[in-house]
């Protein structure tokens, strides 16, 4: 299995500890009113992320989801200005301009989350064929979820992939839902990575909710398409413990079926590694635990005394007007 060291494990689980935290602060911000717009969270979803960048370089890119917090965060975004973006302030990614569904990081290689189904994989093509032009030796991943599937845009990006042998990882999140729908009604198949023999790739389904098995797939994968072999079809059935957006009332899930889908939180389960196989102590983790909530509410803090964007800044990155037809 996983030849993984105990200080990467422990910096894995910190990373998992701050997309948690993150997503939480978030959530209560967002019922509290001070959050425009809507915001959807990976609570539950943290191994994917962080498995999933843990394999990947500064120069390496990401395309992301409508719920990409964690991987922004994961592929080393910065939490305070990831809040400012979320409560539509100046100091934010984009000003404010953004919100939660287009957080994006150019400088960590997180090209953006978005909130068009199935677009994270044409942009991820575009951007493993620019680092196959330039010969720069990146590597792309594009997130995505099984509802986006079954998309024509899917289809044509990884047949595109496979056709001109690009450098990219296809990550399929399957959270068992695609927004209100379970995962049955929209996939004839058992499993999404089943479609990955009709584009001559190589496709497995894992356990996403243990993040040294995607950290270790993604490695291999990672090292596939650095070496010039093509892309790849990960998908990780993992589980979401909100809804679709923060908000939604949930009424398509089965009764109890989110308590006990929490009885295997990946953050607990690589704790478990980390006090058997490595003997890290009890205190270790809950310092961890400690310190990247206090980060997150200083993230919080700094986003809600942030200025507001200003009138004056409203044709900032404006290029150009349409006349009169």
């Amino acid at each position: 299995m996983s030849k993984l060291d105990q200080q990467t494990v422990l910096a894995m689980h910190r990373t998992m500890c701050r997309i948690r935290y993150f997503e939480e602060a978030a959530s209560a911000k967002y019922k509290e009113g001070d959050l425009p717009g809507f915001i959807h969270l990976s609570i539950g979803q943290e191994a994917c992320a962080v498995g999933v960048c843990s394999t990947l370089e500064p120069s390496d890119y990401i395309t992301s989801t409508h719920r990409g917090h964690g991987h922004c965060l994961a592929k080393g975004g910065d939490a305070k200005l990831m809040m400012a973006e979320l409560f539509a302030k100046q100091a934010g990614y984009s000003q404010g301009r953004g919100g939660s569904m287009h957080i994006a990081d150019v400088s960590v290689g997180m090209l953006g989350a978005n909130g068009i189904v199935g677009q994270s994989m044409p942009l991820g093509v575009g951007a493993a064929l620019t680092a196959q032009v330039k010969e720069s030796g990146a590597v792309a991943v594009a997130f995505f979820g099984e509802g986006a599937s079954g998309a024509g845009v899917a289809h044509e990006a990884m047949n595109m992939a496979s056709l001109w042998r690009l450098p990219l990882v296809f990550f399929c999140e399957a959270n068992r839902y695609a927004e209100l729908s379970p995962y049955e009604t929209h996939v004839p198949v058992a499993n999404v990575a089943d479609r990955a023999p009709a584009y001559d790739m190589p496709g497995v389904t894992i356990d996403g909710g243990d993040v040294l098995a995607v950290h270790e797939t993604m490695r291999e994968a990672v090292a596939r398409a650095r070496g010039g072999q093509g892309p790849s079809l990960i998908e990780a059935k993992t589980y979401r413990w909100h809804g679709h957006y923060e908000g939604d009332p949930q009424v398509y899930k089965p009764e109890g079926e989110t308590e006990a889908e929490k009885k295997g939180d990946p953050i607990l389960r690589v704790e478990a590694v980390l006090k058997e196989r490595f003997g890290v102590a009890e205190a270790a983790l809950t310092a961890a635990h400690a310190e990247e909530k206090a980060a997150i509410a200083d993230a919080v803090t700094f986003a809600e005394q942030a200025p507001d964007p200003t009138p004056d800044g409203l044709t900032a990155n404006v290029y150009a007007e349409m006349g009169g037809v």
